[in-house]
């Protein structure tokens, strides 16, 4: 008579049981899902950084174009006596004056810009700046400014006889340019005012539709010598 033999196997090599391999798979799908998490809030967060950067540098940008072009405005000289046209015009939402300095290098020498706040469709305002030739329409806008609930200027101006100057939202002597300009960028309680100094204020420039001027030319002051012609 054959005896049985009954063998018993150890944990080791009885292997897994049904409720351990359903653990196993679930903390590795836990594992995966927290991985995947982290892997996806450092890449939002690499692409809210490069966004970041990328808004700090076209404010930067457009800081510098409204500079540049305010810095190399001219107080151009009209060909026509008849022409009343002021060589520089601000009001609060508005700009407009000559410079030798063009977004886009349409031509040698200066342009006509204008500076414009226009408001969107969700109503936030923005600031476009746009250049004409001589005697011709805009050629190119250019969006410098945008997703602000307010955006305007204002002009100082301080006379001789002053020892204080003052701020206003509309510049009114046609024959000159004001002392400084600021601009004002306002988003909810937030408020950016930028001062920019304008160094040259007297500077003329006969126009090309012009006459030259034949007239004797007075004796020139050799006390010292002439400042450099910016």
């Amino acid at each position: 008579m054959h005896t049985g033999h009954i063998r018993h196997y150890s944990r080791s090599e009885a292997g897994f049981t049904l409720l351990e391999l359903l653990l196993s798979i679930t903390m590795i799908g836990l594992i995966l899902l927290l991985t995947g998490a982290a892997v996806r809030l450092g890449m939002r967060s690499v692409a809210s950084g490069e966004k970041r950067m990328a808004a700090i540098d076209r404010f930067s940008s457009a800081l510098n174009i409204v500079d540049a072009q305010l810095q190399s405005q001219l107080n151009v000289a009209k060909a026509d006596a008849s022409d009343t046209t002021p060589a520089f015009k601000g009001e609060s939402t508005s700009m407009q004056f000559s410079s030798i300095f063009s977004i886009w290098g349409y031509q040698k020498g200066y342009v006509n810009v204008t500076y414009r706040v226009v408001q969107d469709q969700f109503g936030k305002q923005e600031l476009h700046a746009e250049e004409s030739a001589i005697g011709s329409v805009p050629r190119g806008e250019l969006k410098l400014f945008q997703y602000f609930d307010r955006i305007y200027f204002d002009y100082y101006n301080k006379k001789a006889a002053e020892q204080e100057g003052s701020w206003s939202e509309q510049w009114q002597d046609p024959s000159s340019v004001p002392e400084k300009i600021r601009l004002h960028l306002v988003a909810g309680n937030s408020e950016i005012s930028l001062i920019i100094p304008l160094r040259v204020r007297d500077v003329q420039m006969t126009s090309a539709a012009a006459p030259p001027n034949t007239s004797a030319a007075p004796a020139p002051n050799t006390s010292a010598p002439a400042p450099p012609n910016e």
